[in-house]
């Protein structure tokens, strides 16, 4: 078994259909309909399947990226796999990038989601048990996280509150792939 997990989306039927794939792959399966409040409680799991779109018609996976942003600043060793019906390589690139442990594609295969959230949830154990979540890259890219989240994107308060020039936050930016 491989701890617990938490399944994210908007639809019901997506959160059923993988609450089922899931069901025997984990002690918990959890399910939620919207991102919020996510990051409180990101610590109680092993990996998070997140969908990355919840308003209607939204199809740039915006609302995912920025919940990932958050599951991070709250739990930097937290695994999880993004999942979207409208994806393409960029945005693939663009999750991993941010830290996404993996990407899924809607509708998945059963046994290949299966093997994906085991993996991601190995992953978690992993980089707790080493403590890895506490090196000073990650400490700085959850800091970043934390004040852009905090000014809602605005970069000059952003490096003001972090004590550094626009330019050096832009550089620290692009080094974490913010």
């Amino acid at each position: 078994m491989a701890g617990a997990f938490l399944i994210v989306d908007d639809d019901p039927d997506v959160l059923k259909a993988a609450a089922a794939a899931l069901g025997r792959e984990a002690d918990r399966v959890d399910t939620a309909s919207s991102p919020e409040g996510l990051a409180e409680r990101a610590g109680a799991y092993d990996a998070v399947l997140l969908d990355m779109n919840f308003a209607v018609g939204a199809r740039d996976g915006g609302e995912g990226l920025d919940g990932l942003g958050r599951l991070h600043a709250a739990d930097p060793a937290l695994s999880v796999v993004l999942m979207t019906t409208f994806g393409g390589v960029a945005l693939a690139v663009q999750a991993l990038k941010r830290g996404a442990a993996d990407f899924v594609l809607k509708p998945w295969r059963n046994e290949a989601l299966a093997e994906i959230m085991r993996t991601a949830a190995a992953l978690t154990v992993e980089r707790r048990a080493s403590g890895a979540a506490l090196n000073l890259d990650d400490l700085e890219r959850r800091a970043i996280v934390r004040a852009l989240l905090l000014y809602e994107g605005n970069v000059s308060h952003a490096a003001q509150a972090l004590g550094l020039t626009r330019p050096a936050l832009y550089r620290r930016m692009e080094r974490h792939g913010l």
